[in-house]
């Protein structure tokens, strides 16, 4: 099996790791430091920060940690904050890898699981065009009422959707860029990455990560808000998903213009 070394290249890196952030000053150094750690012996990398309106010392932050790290960086600010997946998709639109990396940028994902998920990629992709490597807290560092929020609106998105995820809030995705580029935008989409990728046809893998407690700041919002705000967002992306056709070729011939083959035959 073609190791993804072999394909790395320094002026083209294999992946971009996207963040989102707004307001993580003490926590943006670290994850830099520990994203090069766990890819820079794997493949040529580059991370992509969008400062969502930071008011704190968030970007200057990003620039330090990878100028000391060598770290290959893209720092773009929204000039006020519009929200994680506008910001998510700013990076994608920016990113210059074959393969996105999600990663929230309050610490509490672990970089070091990153490489499992390309592991998991390099299996997938010979067999699939467009596919999502999905992240599981499976062991989740949070109070219970947290994880009990999580429980419901998991099985209200599971029961709607079916998107083949038990745990559509981690941050941690691994989506190849041919597929993020034909999935469709809208606010909140980044919650509903799996299934998106579902209606195109696409393959879903979950791989166990790690999950971490956040080391400086507070959440911006919580599980049971994200259940309440999405559900209209729910309702839109099953009205999609039961919309999607998947046409399967009989057959496809390129023909040359009648001059191009008169002037080949003479």
């Amino acid at each position: 099996m073609t190791s993804f070394a072999a394909h790395s290249d320094a002026a083209a890196p294999l992946i971009s790791v996207l963040i989102p952030a707004k307001n993580e000053a003490g926590n943006i150094g670290q994850l830099v430091a520990e994203v090069s750690a766990a890819l820079k012996p794997v493949c040529a990398f580059e991370v992509v920060l969008v400062d969502d309106g930071s008011t704190d010392g968030t970007a200057a932050e990003f620039i330090q940690s990878c100028q000391e790290l060598g770290a290959q960086g893209q720092l773009l600010q929204h000039q006020a904050s519009v929200g994680q997946s506008t910001a998510v998709a700013t990076a994608a639109r920016h990113a210059l890898g074959r393969f996105l990396v999600t990663i929230d940028g309050d610490g509490q994902n672990d970089p070091a699981d990153i490489p499992a998920l390309l592991r998991a990629a390099q299996e997938v992709e010979p067999t699939a065009e467009h596919f999502c490597i999905a992240g599981y807290r499976k062991n989740r560092q949070d109070t219970e009422w947290k994880k009990f929020q999580s429980r419901i609106a998991n099985g209200v998105r599971q029961r709607i959707l079916n998107d083949q995820v038990p745990d559509s809030g981690c941050g941690l995705k691994l989506i190849p860029k041919q597929t993020w580029d034909v999935l469709p935008y809208f606010d909140h989409m980044h919650r509903f990455i799996p299934a998106l990728v579902c209606r195109i046809g696409g393959t879903i893998r979950v791989v166990p990560v790690n999950h971490r407690a956040r080391h400086v700041g507070v959440s911006k919002y919580t599980a049971w808000n994200r259940l309440w705000v999405g559900l209209v967002d729910m309702a839109g992306v099953a009205w999609l998903t039961r919309r999607a056709k998947h046409p399967v070729l009989a057959g496809h011939q390129r023909v040359a213009p009648a001059t191009a083959v008169h002037e080949k035959s003479s």
